[in-house]
């Protein structure tokens, strides 16, 4: 059961390409999860992460706290950005030579899983890492092929931010819940009160998530655990088509976007509404600057009422490597990053709204994070199970989905068109 204090946890996306990669042997375990090592040995663990300084520095004030717990466990952190994160570990994944313990992301767990580069950490579970505070839906999110190979630091969920200061200005209520259709009928009041100085929002339909949504509520996944699609041709066609009236008028033009970019519509008020990650907000909230303290954030549209359409999703995990010579200290250390009471304090929300709850009390929230939380709360009746972890090669049709959604918009494509390449992109990365 997903509680009221679990309603809390959000934050953050996570995107990522397929990588080629070798098979590397694994470490052992414990049966019992119990730590096995003496704590009077000397034990060096290397943990990697992707971020900033601020980050690091954080890092560096957890890694503390738990020497002051575990002394005899030395750790060498480091740190790259995301794209130079995945680069390096791609080299030490064909060596062999994987960091002990990995900040990881959910695009890639299948792929590095499947190849054997990460410990089964199920014997760990109920021991060395606490999953009391982890509810199961949360710890289902880390399972690749029935075996837990990553833990949850913070998850997220797909929402609908709305600009305040662009609707007042509009004289339209925020949007108040409904259909797909109600949505555009929201944006098309929106876009006409402007008088066409702002928009209601952007084409939805260029978001495979959004069509993740729908297909959910349908009892079906975007992709099963066996790479087979829940959606045949007739269905995208169905989905794209959704787009045709809103494309001329009603959403923010694309060339107006290309001018914008790498900002979006919603960063540079040039639309009322944006459906995305709720971790979004932050970001949102810097770009759009002065006369900007607080966003609307409220559910996405709904395609069948009932419908477990929503789940939350990590914004990253932590894992350990196959070759560790470690693994009772490593599994040690990625309780403390998730668990702790001062892992929960120092990071507050850079990670995201902490999965776990012993770490969420300890958080200070500010009121944006408070936002978020109260939000998921909302959502708690639309939340269901995860999904399947993302197929080897999703982040290549996410990106192919979104192109031909840029197309759709410029009008320089037919939706028959767009299904077709989409089906053969999908034809090649599934048999790959």
């Amino acid at each position: 059961m997903f509680s009221k204090k679990r309603a809390l946890a959000g934050v953050a996306l996570a995107t990522g390409a397929a990588l080629a990669l070798a098979g590397c042997a694994g470490g052992g375990a414990t049966p019992e999860g119990e730590a096995t090592f003496n704590p009077d040995e000397e034990v060096t663990l290397d943990l990697a992460f992707w971020g900033n300084d601020v980050r690091a520095e954080l890092y560096d004030q957890v890694i503390a706290a738990f020497n002051e717990e575990y002394p005899n466990i030395t750790v060498n952190s480091t740190f790259l950005a995301f794209p130079e994160f995945w680069e390096k570990r791609q080299t030490e994944a064909a060596g062999g030579n994987l960091p002990d313990v990995m900040q990881f992301d959910y695009s890639y767990l299948r792929q590095y899983s499947e190849n054997g580069l990460l410990l089964d950490l199920e014997p760990y579970l109920g021991g060395i890492i606490e999953t009391d505070p982890l509810p199961q839906n949360i710890l289902d999110i880390g399972v690749v092929n029935d075996t837990t190979f990553a833990i949850p630091t913070s998850t997220n969920a797909w929402g609908m931010y709305t600009n305040p200061v662009l609707l007042e200005q509009a004289g339209v209520e925020d949007f108040p819940g409904g259909t797909w259709e109600d949505y555009n009928d929201w944006m098309a009041q929106v876009t006409e009160a402007s008088g066409g100085q702002f928009y209601g929002g952007t084409d939805w339909t260029g978001r495979i998530q959004n069509f993740e949504l729908q297909l959910r509520a349908e009892g079906k996944n975007l992709f099963d655990d066996n790479g087979e699609p829940g959606f045949d041709e007739e269905r995208l066609t169905e989905f794209w088509e959704q787009g045709s009236d809103i494309r001329n008028g009603v959403v923010v033009p694309q060339q107006r976007l290309e001018e914008v970019n790498p900002l979006s519509g919603f960063d540079t008020a040039l639309t009322a509404s944006e459906l995305t990650w709720d971790n979004f907000g932050a970001g949102y909230l810097g770009n759009l600057g002065e006369g900007y303290t607080e966003l609307g954030l409220v559910a996405p549209p709904i395609t069948e009422e009932g419908a477990k359409d929503l789940y939350l999703k990590p914004s990253m995990l932590h894992a350990i490597a196959a070759n560790t010579d470690h693994p009772e200290a490593a599994a040690t250390l990625v309780n403390f990053l998730i668990n702790s009471p001062a892992s929960g304090e120092i990071f507050g929300t850079n990670r995201g709204l902490p999965a776990s709850e012993t770490a969420l009390e300890a958080a200070e929230l500010d009121p944006l994070s408070q936002q978020i939380a109260d939000y998921e709360a909302s959502i708690e009746d639309r939340l269901g199970d995860a999904p399947p972890v993302p197929i080897i090669g999703y982040g290549t049709l996410e990106e192919k989905f979104r192109q031909l959604g840029t197309e759709l918009a410029f009008g320089s494509i037919t939706v028959e068109d767009a299904v077709s390449q989409f089906f053969a992109e999908m034809d090649v990365v599934l048999g790959q």
